[in-house]
This record gives structure tokens, sequence and C-alpha cells, in this order.
């Protein structure tokens, strides 16, 4: 590698690297990039080669840094986390830095940018697999608790309903008390939902969205639009077809509920391939995305969003996202969102084959 003439054979192999890698004069001008560093920045070679590297991106401290550092003391810089927000697209991209000087002569340094979105997503899949184990516990607890007191106060309320045959005036107190046991009831009922055995079968996505789709619209026939952006070569799914529509529609009606029934929704279906979900790897897995047009998810419950009882509804339940989460795991798949003003996308991933002795999860039988 000679550092000026890029016809050299020293640089074929970074043609072969699946690493994203650039080389960079001093000034910041770019006069290399590898396949895979047009794929992560998602421009064509010629294009790359008429910005410098500093234009590629948001203005950034830490990178200008890097590459100063490195030319200096002419020794390798290195960033183990960097946030570098591209400026054709303002995408963040989370990677791993190496700044190498090569050539001192014609003042060139090589630059890896080595992705760690891939890995970010698999330790919050971890973390959420975890959440929802606890939280799975916690609300089978909850459930249990509160459920064994509601038909002592529900028989309770309707014996002294009984008593009070003569006082008809007071028994408007005593159905006040069997309506809120009967809705304590149905919460509850809800609260175990997971945990029932769930039947499954080959499921066609798109009959999924149809269903859904049909739902909301009678709610909401006046200024709701739902488009739909198919992907109608997608094979089967075997999973359980009612679950999947309760998992799409507590997800429609909450992105309808914060638009106040007024915007759009998209319904978008794409293949992902080679995906690890619940720390399996997959060949082919669905990907369902919702979105939609809304103000999109406040900042202080995005971290704790799926958790159960969290809503940014006063009149919500905050089970919605709790119980389509525990759905969508108990398919092997994963669940996870992004947010801000304006967009807002949900993307559901569930593995297209699943084998029969994991169709019904642990802990899903019958209480």
């Amino acid at each position: 590698m000679t550092g000026t003439d890029l016809t050299h054979p020293g640089f074929a192999g970074l043609e072969l690297l699946d690493t994203p890698v650039l080389i960079v004069c001093q000034n910041g001008e770019l006069v290399y990039a590898n396949p895979a560093s047009e794929s992560l920045l998602g421009q064509g070679l010629r294009e790359l080669l008429r910005h410098r590297l500093t234009d590629l991106f948001l203005p950034n401290e830490a990178l200008q840094q890097a590459l100063a550092t490195a030319f200096a003391h002419n020794a390798s810089y290195i960033e183990h986390d960097l946030a570098l927000v591209t400026a054709q697209t303002a995408q963040p991209l989370h990677v791993a830095l190496s700044v190498t000087p090569i050539d001192a002569v014609a003042s060139q340094a090589l630059i890896e940018l080595r992705s760690l979105d891939q890995q970010l997503r698999i330790v919050n899949e971890e973390r959420r697999l975890l959440q929802h184990q606890a939280n799975r516990e916690l609300i089978r607890n909850l459930a249990h608790e509160i459920k064994n007191p509601l038909g002592g106060i529900r028989g309770a309320a309707q014996l002294l309903e009984h008593e009070l045959q003569d006082r008809p005036e007071l028994k408007e107190y005593t159905e006040v008390i069997k309506q809120e046991a009967l809705r304590l009831q149905s919460l509850v009922d809800r609260m175990l939902a997971p945990h029932r055995r769930h039947v499954v079968g080959e499921v066609n996505i798109h009959e999924v969205l149809e269903r859904v789709r049909s739902i909301a619209l009678a709610e909401y026939p006046q200024d709701l639009i739902i488009q739909r952006d198919y992907d109608v070569s997608l094979p089967m799914l075997f999973a359980d077809k009612e679950q999947l529509i309760q998992v799409v529609l507590n997800i429609v009606k909450n992105a309808i509920q914060a638009m106040k029934g007024k915007g759009q929704v998209i319904l978008r279906t794409r293949v992902a391939r080679q995906t690890t979900l619940a720390r399996k790897r997959h060949n082919l897995a669905l990907k369902l995305q919702i979105i939609d047009n809304g103000p999109g998810i406040p900042d202080d419950i995005r971290d704790h969003l799926f958790y159960p009882l969290v809503t940014g509804r006063a009149e919500g339940t905050g089970l919605g996202l709790t119980l389509a989460q525990a759905y969508v795991h108990q398919h092997g798949g994963s669940i996870e969102f992004d947010s801000q003003p304006g967009q807002t996308c949900f993307t559901v991933m569930l593995p297209f084959i699943q084998e029969q002795s994991h169709a019904t999860a642990p802990g899903a039988q019958g209480e």
C-alpha cells in the first residue's frame, strides 16, 4: 500500500472486508471507501469521494479529535462507542471507531467504522427478555392477590343488597360496589391473559392486519387513514391468530388514541433474513412495522413503556403494550419502537418457522 495509488493491489483486500473502511488525508479529504462503507453510509463510492470525512456527518467533536490525535502522534486512536449522525439521513450510527496512520509522507490514515447497532439490539433484547420475565411474575402474583378477595367483595355486596330490599335508596351503593368489582375482575383477567394456553396454527399475517384495519376504521370512520404496505409473497406464520390480532390491535389503538382519532397509520410487512430473536438465529423472520404520524411517545415513559400499568393517557390501563410484548415473546419474537414527534414506529419481529414443541411457551398453562 503506497498511499496515493488507489489501484495498488494492496487495497484489493479492503474490498472484501465486512467492516466499513475509509482512507482519508489529514485535511479530511476522502480518497478511498470500500463497499461496506457505501452500505453503511448509504452512498456510492463516487459520491463519497466528493466529500471530506466531516461532511458525511453532523459536527462531532470526538470524530475530529480522533483524526487530529492519530496524525499528531502517528499512532492508532480508538473510540469504543461513538454516535455519528449522518448528514444525509440524520440517522444516528453507533460505531467503534479506529483511526490508524498508514502513510506519513502522504498524510493518510485508515478509518474503521465497526457498527455497534446489532450488538446494541441484542443487548436491548436480552434486557427486555429479563424485564418481561420479571413483569410476568409480578403481574401473575399481583393478579392472584387481587382476584382472591374480589369474589368475597361481590358476594358480600349481593347479600347486603338482599338485606336492603326495604331500603331501595341504598341499593345505589351496593350497585357501585358490584360494578367496580366487575371492573377489577376484568382488569385481572387481562393481566392473567398471557399465562393462558394459546392455540397455534398456520396464520397469514395479512389476514390479521386486515382484521385489525377493519376494526379500527369501523370505530374511527371519518379522519383516520390506514395505509397498507404489504409484501404479499411472505410465507405463513405458525402462531396463535387471536393473539397476533390482539398484538396489532393494541399497538394500532394506542397510535389512534395518541392521534385523537385523526391521522395516518401505515401497516408494513417485510421479510428479515439472518435475524437473532430470543437468543435463536433464524434464516427468515417477519418484520411487521406499525407507523403513525402522531405526537410521539413522551420522553418520561420511553424507558419503561412495556412495564405494566405505564401509560401516557389518563384513561389508559397501561396493559396494552405489556400484553403485546408478552404475546410476541411467547412466539419467540421481539418488539421494539422508535419515536419522534410526527412519526412513531413499532417493529414486531416473528420467526416464520417455529418448532411444535415451542408452540406453548413455558408458563403459558391455564390458571
